[in-house]
């Protein structure tokens, strides 16, 4: 079950990054976007979600293991 879990979020994040019409740009970036032209904006913001994806895969790492510690406390106490 755990294992399931935790590929789904793998996935939903993967599938989140592959999709074109993820827009993931605050407004400065925006309008830097629209000025470079469409080749380079897709590249922007396809950059903007491949740095978004560290700090949140980091932070899902930290929090499972946690999760499964304070699981194994929880259980030892009981």
């Amino acid at each position: 079950m755990k294992i399931k879990m935790v590929f789904s979020v793998i996935t939903v994040l993967f599938i989140t990054l592959l999709f074109q019409s993820v827009v993931a740009q605050c407004s400065i970036c925006t309008k830097t976007a629209e000025q470079l032209g469409e080749g380079p904006a897709h590249s922007l913001n396809k950059g903007i979600l491949y740095l978004m994806f560290t700090p949140l895969a980091i932070m899902t790492y930290i929090g499972f293991k946690w999760w499964r510690k304070e699981k194994q406390v929880m259980k030892s106490e009981s």
